[in-house]
Protein backbone atom coordinates (compact mmCIF):
# COMPACT_ATOMS: atom_id res chain seq x y z
CA UNK A 1 0.00 0.00 0.00
CA UNK A 2 1.68 3.32 -0.97
CA UNK A 3 0.60 5.64 1.77
CA UNK A 4 1.44 9.72 0.95
CA UNK A 5 2.35 11.41 3.77
CA UNK A 6 1.87 15.68 3.27
CA UNK A 7 3.20 18.26 5.65
CA UNK A 8 6.13 15.69 6.36
CA UNK A 9 8.73 18.03 8.44
CA UNK A 10 5.66 18.74 10.86
CA UNK A 11 5.62 17.31 13.99
CA UNK A 12 3.29 14.39 13.07
CA UNK A 13 4.97 13.69 9.81
CA UNK A 14 8.22 12.87 11.54
CA UNK A 15 6.59 10.91 14.11
CA UNK A 16 5.03 8.81 11.34
CA UNK A 17 8.33 8.55 9.98
CA UNK A 18 10.17 7.12 12.90
CA UNK A 19 7.10 4.50 13.74
CA UNK A 20 7.24 3.50 9.47
CA UNK A 21 9.64 0.86 9.95
CA UNK A 22 7.51 -1.32 12.20
CA UNK A 23 4.40 -0.90 9.57
CA UNK A 24 6.49 -2.67 6.49
CA UNK A 25 3.43 -3.37 4.54
CA UNK A 26 3.56 0.17 3.66
CA UNK A 27 5.36 2.15 1.13
CA UNK A 28 5.71 5.71 2.11
CA UNK A 29 6.50 8.39 0.81
CA UNK A 30 7.27 11.53 2.50
CA UNK A 31 6.14 15.12 1.10
CA UNK A 32 7.26 18.39 2.61
CA UNK A 33 5.91 21.74 0.25
CA UNK A 34 9.46 22.00 -1.74
CA UNK A 35 8.53 18.34 -2.85
CA UNK A 36 4.89 18.71 -3.38
CA UNK A 37 2.97 22.06 -3.15
CA UNK A 38 -0.59 20.83 -2.33
CA UNK A 39 -1.91 23.90 -2.71
CA UNK A 40 -1.77 22.92 -7.16
CA UNK A 41 -3.99 20.44 -7.62
CA UNK A 42 -2.31 19.87 -10.75
CA UNK A 43 0.89 19.02 -8.87
CA UNK A 44 -1.36 16.78 -6.51
CA UNK A 45 -2.42 15.14 -9.57
CA UNK A 46 0.85 14.30 -10.76
CA UNK A 47 2.47 13.50 -7.75
CA UNK A 48 -0.65 10.48 -6.72
CA UNK A 49 -0.59 9.19 -10.84
CA UNK A 50 3.52 9.29 -10.95
CA UNK A 51 3.60 7.34 -7.60
CA UNK A 52 0.46 5.01 -7.77
CA UNK A 53 -0.77 6.52 -4.28
CA UNK A 54 -3.55 4.26 -2.47
CA UNK A 55 -3.55 6.60 0.77
CA UNK A 56 -3.34 10.26 1.74
CA UNK A 57 -2.52 11.43 5.27
CA UNK A 58 -2.60 15.19 5.66
CA UNK A 59 -0.53 16.42 8.04
CA UNK A 60 -0.21 19.48 6.65
CA UNK A 61 -1.14 22.65 8.05
CA UNK A 62 -0.44 26.50 8.80
CA UNK A 63 -0.84 26.65 12.43
CA UNK A 64 0.46 29.40 13.82
CA UNK A 65 -2.25 30.88 15.43
CA UNK A 66 -1.43 34.20 16.04
CA UNK A 67 0.12 34.51 13.33
CA UNK A 68 -2.44 33.24 11.05
CA UNK A 69 -4.29 36.73 12.03
CA UNK A 70 -1.96 38.58 9.94
CA UNK A 71 -1.72 36.12 7.61
CA UNK A 72 -5.65 34.76 6.64
CA UNK A 73 -4.83 33.89 2.96
CA UNK A 74 -1.40 32.03 3.41
CA UNK A 75 -3.63 30.02 6.33
CA UNK A 76 -6.35 29.67 4.10
CA UNK A 77 -4.37 28.32 1.30
CA UNK A 78 -3.24 25.81 3.52
CA UNK A 79 -5.74 24.63 5.34
CA UNK A 80 -8.40 24.95 3.26
CA UNK A 81 -7.61 25.56 -0.33
CA UNK A 82 -5.59 22.34 -0.46
CA UNK A 83 -7.52 20.24 1.85
CA UNK A 84 -10.01 20.43 -1.13
CA UNK A 85 -7.46 19.77 -3.97
CA UNK A 86 -6.67 16.57 -2.09
CA UNK A 87 -10.58 15.41 -1.36
CA UNK A 88 -10.69 16.10 -4.84
CA UNK A 89 -7.77 13.83 -5.88
CA UNK A 90 -9.03 11.29 -3.56
CA UNK A 91 -12.44 10.94 -4.98
CA UNK A 92 -10.60 10.98 -8.71
CA UNK A 93 -8.59 8.36 -7.81
CA UNK A 94 -10.49 6.13 -5.01
CA UNK A 95 -8.00 6.57 -2.45
CA UNK A 96 -8.48 6.71 1.25
CA UNK A 97 -7.81 9.93 2.90
CA UNK A 98 -6.55 10.73 6.47
CA UNK A 99 -7.27 15.08 7.15
CA UNK A 100 -6.00 16.17 10.45
CA UNK A 101 -8.22 18.76 11.81
CA UNK A 102 -8.18 20.59 15.39
CA UNK A 103 -9.71 21.61 18.53
CA UNK A 104 -9.92 25.29 17.70
CA UNK A 105 -12.95 24.70 15.17
CA UNK A 106 -15.05 24.84 18.71
CA UNK A 107 -16.11 28.09 20.58
CA UNK A 108 -15.08 26.61 24.04
CA UNK A 109 -18.49 27.42 25.57
CA UNK A 110 -19.24 23.80 26.45
CA UNK A 111 -19.15 22.40 29.99
CA UNK A 112 -18.89 18.69 28.27
CA UNK A 113 -16.59 17.07 26.54
CA UNK A 114 -17.10 17.88 22.57
CA UNK A 115 -18.63 15.04 20.25
CA UNK A 116 -18.07 15.11 16.04
CA UNK A 117 -21.52 15.99 15.97
CA UNK A 118 -21.23 19.35 17.91
CA UNK A 119 -21.98 22.30 16.59
CA UNK A 120 -18.72 24.23 15.50
CA UNK A 121 -18.19 28.18 16.13
CA UNK A 122 -14.19 28.97 15.74
CA UNK A 123 -13.09 31.84 17.15
CA UNK A 124 -9.69 32.53 15.38
CA UNK A 125 -8.86 32.75 12.25
CA UNK A 126 -6.50 29.30 12.44
CA UNK A 127 -9.56 27.88 13.70
CA UNK A 128 -11.84 28.94 11.07
CA UNK A 129 -9.59 28.35 7.86
CA UNK A 130 -9.25 24.28 9.37
CA UNK A 131 -13.18 24.45 9.56
CA UNK A 132 -13.70 25.18 5.87
CA UNK A 133 -11.07 22.78 5.16
CA UNK A 134 -13.38 20.28 6.60
CA UNK A 135 -16.23 21.70 4.95
CA UNK A 136 -14.47 21.48 1.60
CA UNK A 137 -13.96 17.89 2.59
CA UNK A 138 -17.34 17.05 3.86
CA UNK A 139 -19.07 18.33 0.20
CA UNK A 140 -16.81 16.76 -2.26
CA UNK A 141 -17.60 13.52 -0.08
CA UNK A 142 -14.81 10.97 -1.02
CA UNK A 143 -15.26 7.19 0.22
CA UNK A 144 -12.96 5.64 2.98
CA UNK A 145 -12.24 9.23 4.50
CA UNK A 146 -12.10 10.42 7.68
CA UNK A 147 -11.19 13.56 9.78
CA UNK A 148 -9.30 13.22 13.40
CA UNK A 149 -9.77 16.50 14.82
CA UNK A 150 -6.61 16.58 17.68
CA UNK A 151 -5.80 19.48 20.35
CA UNK A 152 -2.60 20.50 21.86
CA UNK A 153 -0.34 18.88 19.77
CA UNK A 154 3.55 17.93 21.41
CA UNK A 155 6.54 16.02 20.18
CA UNK A 156 10.54 15.59 20.39
CA UNK A 157 10.41 17.75 16.80
CA UNK A 158 9.53 21.20 16.33
CA UNK A 159 8.00 23.80 18.22
CA UNK A 160 5.93 23.12 20.80
CA UNK A 161 4.46 23.66 24.21
CA UNK A 162 6.79 20.88 25.66
CA UNK A 163 9.89 22.02 24.60
CA UNK A 164 9.03 25.87 24.92
CA UNK A 165 8.54 24.83 29.02
CA UNK A 166 11.53 22.69 29.13
CA UNK A 167 13.66 25.69 27.55
CA UNK A 168 11.82 28.49 29.59
CA UNK A 169 12.86 25.94 32.92
CA UNK A 170 16.28 26.99 31.91
CA UNK A 171 16.16 30.17 31.55
CA UNK A 172 13.68 31.82 34.60
CA UNK A 173 13.20 30.57 38.29
CA UNK A 174 9.14 31.20 37.69
CA UNK A 175 6.43 31.36 34.47
CA UNK A 176 3.31 32.73 34.79
CA UNK A 177 1.09 29.89 32.67
CA UNK A 178 -3.29 30.26 31.58
CA UNK A 179 -5.18 28.11 34.21
CA UNK A 180 -8.84 29.09 32.40
CA UNK A 181 -8.20 27.01 29.11
CA UNK A 182 -8.89 23.12 29.63
CA UNK A 183 -8.72 20.74 26.88
CA UNK A 184 -6.06 17.37 26.14
CA UNK A 185 -2.63 17.70 25.31
CA UNK A 186 -1.64 15.01 22.25
CA UNK A 187 1.46 13.17 21.97
CA UNK A 188 1.78 13.10 18.28
CA UNK A 189 3.88 9.33 18.45
CA UNK A 190 0.72 8.25 20.10
CA UNK A 191 -1.66 9.99 16.67
CA UNK A 192 0.63 8.74 14.69
CA UNK A 193 0.58 5.40 15.85
CA UNK A 194 -3.15 5.19 15.58
CA UNK A 195 -3.09 6.85 12.09
CA UNK A 196 -0.74 3.58 11.00
CA UNK A 197 -3.22 1.16 12.51
CA UNK A 198 -6.35 2.33 11.63
CA UNK A 199 -5.74 2.60 7.56
CA UNK A 200 -6.42 -0.81 6.99
CA UNK A 201 -9.63 -0.82 8.79
CA UNK A 202 -11.39 2.48 7.10
CA UNK A 203 -14.46 1.97 5.21
CA UNK A 204 -17.34 4.41 5.26
CA UNK A 205 -19.30 5.43 2.20
CA UNK A 206 -19.02 9.22 3.32
CA UNK A 207 -16.63 11.31 5.26
CA UNK A 208 -16.54 10.47 8.77
CA UNK A 209 -15.50 12.86 11.76
CA UNK A 210 -13.56 11.36 14.69
CA UNK A 211 -11.34 13.34 17.83
CA UNK A 212 -8.55 12.05 18.81
CA UNK A 213 -6.06 12.96 21.97
CA UNK A 214 -4.87 11.50 25.13
CA UNK A 215 -7.23 10.42 27.94
CA UNK A 216 -7.66 12.78 30.66
CA UNK A 217 -8.09 16.95 30.54
CA UNK A 218 -6.07 19.41 32.10
CA UNK A 219 -5.44 23.02 32.18
CA UNK A 220 -2.40 24.39 30.18
CA UNK A 221 -0.99 25.59 33.95
CA UNK A 222 -1.35 21.88 35.00
CA UNK A 223 0.14 20.99 31.58
CA UNK A 224 3.42 22.78 32.61
CA UNK A 225 3.68 22.12 35.94
CA UNK A 226 3.62 18.35 34.89
CA UNK A 227 6.41 18.81 32.67
CA UNK A 228 8.54 20.62 35.14
CA UNK A 229 7.51 18.11 37.76
CA UNK A 230 8.64 14.83 35.28
CA UNK A 231 11.72 16.84 34.38
CA UNK A 232 12.33 17.70 37.84
CA UNK A 233 13.12 21.29 36.90
CA UNK A 234 12.80 23.69 40.06
CA UNK A 235 11.20 26.37 37.60
CA UNK A 236 7.77 27.65 39.74
CA UNK A 237 4.68 27.68 37.76
CA UNK A 238 2.21 30.30 38.53
CA UNK A 239 -1.41 30.59 37.23
CA UNK A 240 -2.74 33.22 35.63
CA UNK A 241 -6.07 34.88 33.86
CA UNK A 242 -5.99 34.19 30.12
CA UNK A 243 -7.20 37.96 30.44
CA UNK A 244 -4.26 38.71 31.91
CA UNK A 245 -1.80 36.61 28.90
CA UNK A 246 -2.56 38.98 25.62
CA UNK A 247 -2.77 37.00 22.10
CA UNK A 248 -3.87 38.09 18.90
CA UNK A 249 -6.02 35.23 18.44
CA UNK A 250 -8.73 34.39 20.95
CA UNK A 251 -8.03 30.76 21.94
CA UNK A 252 -11.16 28.35 23.27
CA UNK A 253 -11.90 28.30 27.52
CA UNK A 254 -12.90 24.53 26.87
CA UNK A 255 -11.90 22.50 24.18
CA UNK A 256 -11.93 18.72 25.95
CA UNK A 257 -12.47 16.21 23.43
CA UNK A 258 -14.69 13.24 23.20
CA UNK A 259 -12.43 10.10 21.92
CA UNK A 260 -15.04 7.75 22.43
CA UNK A 261 -15.73 6.99 18.64
CA UNK A 262 -12.48 6.79 17.59
CA UNK A 263 -11.89 4.33 20.24
CA UNK A 264 -14.50 1.91 19.49
CA UNK A 265 -14.68 2.08 15.86
CA UNK A 266 -11.23 0.83 15.31
CA UNK A 267 -10.43 -0.83 18.81
CA UNK A 268 -7.70 1.65 19.74
CA UNK A 269 -6.41 2.08 23.20
CA UNK A 270 -5.64 5.87 24.22
CA UNK A 271 -2.62 6.46 26.47
CA UNK A 272 -3.30 8.87 29.26
CA UNK A 273 -1.43 12.28 28.49
CA UNK A 274 0.51 12.46 31.51
CA UNK A 275 1.75 8.49 30.66
CA UNK A 276 2.56 10.20 27.29
CA UNK A 277 4.40 13.45 28.60
CA UNK A 278 6.34 11.01 30.50
CA UNK A 279 7.71 9.26 27.46
CA UNK A 280 7.96 12.19 25.32
CA UNK A 281 10.13 14.27 28.34
CA UNK A 282 12.32 10.96 28.59
CA UNK A 283 12.84 11.55 25.14
CA UNK A 284 13.69 15.09 24.93
CA UNK A 285 16.11 14.65 27.87
CA UNK A 286 18.27 12.43 26.33
CA UNK A 287 18.17 14.06 22.95
CA UNK A 288 19.31 17.03 24.91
Amino acid sequence: MNVLITGANGQLGLEIAGLAPNFSGYSFFFADKNLLNIVSFEEVEGFISKNKVDVIVNCAAYTNVDKAEDESEMANLVNHLAVKNLALAAKKHSLKLIHISTDYVFDGESSIPYSEGDSTNPQNVYGSTKLKGEEALLKINPKNSIIIRTSWVYSEYGHNFVKTMLRLSKEKESISVVFDQIGSPTYAKDLAQAILQIIPKIESEGIQIYHYANKGQCSWFDFASAIMKIAQQSCKVLPINSSEFKTKAKRPKFSLMNTEKIQHTFNLEIPYWEDALRECVSKLEVKY
